[in-house]
């Protein structure tokens, strides 16, 4: 396996990079670590979640639906 330091402007080591071939093998190995990948989203994704948000803004607004403080909805961020 063959990693890459990062480093910032000053030389401290800020990072690793690994070859996407050794990531799949560390992959099978330690199945916990897929987690740890970012998908993005595709388009339906992001107009199903917006669509359930402005549902959700109706039923506040209607009164059938408690807001929720902005720290809670934060911290889901």
């Amino acid at each position: 396996m063959s990693l890459q330091i990062i480093q910032d402007s000053n030389g401290k080591p800020t990072g690793v990079f690994i070859p996407i071939n050794d990531w799949k093998v560390i992959k099978k190995k330690h199945k916990d670590l897929e987690v740890l990948e970012y998908e993005e989203p595709t388009k339906g994704q992001i107009l199903k979640e917006l669509k359930q948000a402005v549902a959700e803004l109706a039923l506040i607004e209607q009164g059938k639906l408690k807001a929720r403080p902005i720290e809670k909805l934060l911290d889901e961020l």
